[in-house]
């Protein structure tokens, strides 16, 4: 089954820079992505509401107010149920398709065998999203129009950022189910930090997040159910410079669940995560930029 020509997205991503120059700062929104294509939406089993309920809806509108402090702000156009770009290139799940896989793709992860690859199989709680088996060339059209664009603007935003300022702090923003966490860790939870368990980022940029944070009087949890993706991981190196974090937002504290509508919290949760920000953006300037221009 072929959904037909991709749409055009122009670009298939968005990264916005202050006026006044940005700081070393990166702030990421890979699941905010809210344009279905037609085809796409003909192809589905789902309609148009469960479909969303894969996307972290308006996280990119909670962190907007980070340009304004200095950082850049980068963010998808297209959903993730259509192309996940926190997964490896190719983790692509072999029921899903109507041609053996190629040798390259990765059938085996975790990620795979819940449906949620590269190219997602199910949404929500573990739905099918189509209703025919996709052919091979789909998914790897979508790979080289999509997902590897944004991958190639990330990499060189980051890269850029760190010879311009001597280290690059990415912040990969998502939403998370509030009832994941009850489940997960039987407390009602606000907020998960992920560094990898201490891999992906210098301790002091988590510990800067989760201070201002609690200190506004949210329950941060640290790696724990949600430790960071494949964006985390794969950009996220600290020895070069290059430090890289998640930030997982309960959805219960700014949105609808059922409905995907914003609640009156929102106003608020977004002021503080600008806030949260700037705290971010200062102390990485005043304490930790000096030490890696002084290294090199």
């Amino acid at each position: 089954m072929i959904l037909g020509e991709i749409p055009v997205f122009d670009p298939p991503y968005r990264l916005e820079h202050p006026v006044s120059g940005p700081a070393p700062v990166l702030f990421n929104s890979p699941h905010s992505g809210s344009f279905y294509p037609q085809a796409f939406l003909n192809a589905s089993r789902l309609d148009h509401l469960a479909l969303r309920r894969s996307e972290d809806v308006d996280v990119d509108i909670l962190f907007g107010g980070v340009i304004e402090q200095g950082a850049s702000l980068m963010r998808v156009e297209f959903p993730r149920a259509f192309v996940d770009v926190n997964r490896e290139p190719y983790e692509l799940d072999p029921r899903m398709f109507s041609e053996r896989l190629p040798p390259f793709a990765n059938t085996r992860s975790l990620r795979v065998a819940s449906g949620l690859g590269t190219i997602p199989r199910t949404v929500g709680e573990g739905q099918d999203i189509y209703r025919m088996p996709l052919s091979m060339d789909e998914a790897l059209d979508r790979i080289e129009t999509l997902y590897k664009p944004y991958h190639r603007a990330l990499d060189r935003a980051l890269l850029t950022t760190q010879r311009r300022h001597g280290l690059a702090v990415l912040v990969d923003c998502h939403s998370m189910p509030s009832a994941a966490v009850t489940r997960a860790e039987h407390i009602q939870c606000d907020i998960v930090i992920g560094d990898r368990f201490g891999t992906s980022t210098d301790p002091a940029i988590a510990d800067c997040i989760e201070t201002s944070l609690r200190t506004m009087g949210y329950h941060v949890a640290r790696n724990r159910p949600y430790a960071g993706g494949y964006i985390t991981e794969h950009y996220g190196s600290p020895h070069a410079g290059v430090h890289a974090i998640q930030i997982e937002i309960n959805r219960g504290l700014y949105l609808d669940e059922r409905r995907l509508a914003r609640l009156h919290g929102f106003d608020g949760l977004r002021e503080d995560l600008t806030r949260m920000a700037s705290e971010l953006i200062a102390f990485v300037g005043q304490e930790l930029q000096p030490t890696y221009l002084a290294a090199e």
